[in-house]
Parts: C-alpha cells; structure tokens; sequence
C-alpha cells in the first residue's frame, strides 16, 4: 500500500536512509555492486524518497554497457535495480588526445569502455576497421551496419569456432557501397564475405578451402566468397632455395566446394 500511495507513509519512514541496494542484472552480466555504488554516487544517508529515480536511471544508461535499467524502491530501506547488459562482439581502437584506448562495440553499434570483463574474453575479440568514427555526446555514435557484421562473427563463432579464432580484423570499408566484409587473419590471409548471401554457407566453403588449402605450402590466401559457388583463391606460397626465381604470389585458381 505504501508503494502505491507513498502520501500515507508515516514521517518516521520517509527519513529511514537507504541501507542497501539490490542489483540484478541479465544472464552472463558481468556489472556489479561496485560498479552500482560507483555509478549511482548515492548521498550517505539519503532516504528512498529523497530518490529521483529518473535520474538515477540516467547515470546507468550513460553507461553504454547498459541497455535498459529500471529502478524499484522496496521500502523501507532498500533500492531494487535491473539492468540489461550489451554484449560485446568486437573491438575498437580510439586515438583520444594522441593516446590509443580501446573500447567495445556491441551488436547494435554502441561503443563503450566496458567494465569488469574477464580480459581473456576480450582478447578473443576480432578488432573492426574500415569505418569512421564519430563523436554524439560524451561517447560516439553507433556504428552503422553491425548488425550484419554480429550475424557474421555469431555464426563464425558458433558454428566455425576453429576458423573464428583466427579473425584479427574484419573490415566495414566495403560494406554500404559492395555489402562485403573482408575479414583479415592472424596470418595475414583475407576472405571475402557477401552480405547478401547465407553465412552459414560461405562459412562451409570456407571450411573446405581452408581444409584444401592447409595440404599446400600457403604462407597466405586471399578467398573470395561473394560470387556464389564459385570461389577465387589467391596464395602466396611458403618459399623454399628451389622456388627463388618464383614470384611471391602464384596465379589465382578456383575451387569449387561440393554442392549442400
């Protein structure tokens, strides 16, 4: 009753400070009650009803890490809040005043600093490139297309892990003008994606090349996956004393993987 009509509470209960906050987040969160106490900056002895709710969600929501928040007050003395959690798909890499920082982009193109992530997690992350980058507010504005790119690397990471791990850059330069993505490797190999295309499909060609390609002397590749069935492949091989007049890069060839 108190909590719908806060008027017949008695005076006593309006001045009880807040003894505790409650956060709950969504699963796999990684905020906490540090980071709540930080966020919200509550004034010691500040009762509930001192509380501008309103106002406190806004300090969460700075916060791109957090995509929704709602706040409850649980009298007499506690403050209930939930969140929802951005996760993070990939990487970016800031020069703020001539000093390199690096953030988090989320599947919806938020860019933030990201708090209390395991840094193992992050450094799988594949970095983006190809973009610009522009300032809103006190952050940036989302990075346009993401939802493309976080189809891509959900499908690579599920259903291709092992080829997954080997992405360092994927590439946006190409995407509104060609709807490609080219993705570079920690080898230095390039693929070619199209975004008009099944990813899961590309993702099984790709698996078949790689399989074919790891049976040759491949420094790099670079494979083409946007036309369809067929599928160009340039490679440099791994020189050898009897390749020296060889030149770095043999001709291109086609492969065709075997039809679904």
């Amino acid at each position: 009753a108190l909590q719908e009509d806060s008027r017949t509470m008695p005076a006593a209960a309006k001045s009880v400070p807040v003894k505790r906050t409650e956060l709950r987040t969504s699963p796999g969160g990684v905020l906490d009650e540090t980071w709540l106490a930080r966020t919200l900056a509550l004034r010691p002895g500040i009762s509930l009803m001192e509380l501008d709710l309103e106002r406190l969600q806004a300090r969460l929501l700075d916060d791109g890490q957090v995509l929704t928040a709602t706040l409850t007050r649980n009298f007499p003395d506690r403050l209930m809040v939930q969140i929802t959690e951005r996760v993070p798909v990939a990487r970016i890499k800031v020069d703020l005043a001539g000093r390199p920082e690096a953030f988090l982009v989320a599947r919806d193109g938020v860019v933030y600093s990201g708090s209390n992530y395991d840094p193992l997690m992050v450094e799988t992350l594949p970095w983006l490139g190809g973009f610009s980058l522009t300032p809103e507010g006190a952050g940036f504005r989302p990075i346009a297309g993401m939802d493309i790119i976080s189809d891509l690397l959900a499908r690579a990471q599920y259903e291709a892990e092992h080829l997954y791990r080997s992405w360092q850059v994927v590439s946006l330069a190409r995407l509104e003008a060609d709807r490609e993505i080219e993705v570079t490797t920690k080898d230095g190999s390039t693929i070619i994606f199209s975004g008009r295309m099944d990813f899961f499909l590309q993702l099984a060609k790709l698996d078949y090349m790689t399989e074919k390609l790891a049976a040759m002397p491949v420094a790099r590749a670079r494979i083409d996956l946007s036309l369809g069935r067929e599928v160009p492949v340039m490679v440099e091989l791994i020189p050898t004393d009897r390749d020296a007049e060889r030149p770095a890069f043999a001709p291109g060839f086609n492969i065709f993987p075997p039809s679904k």
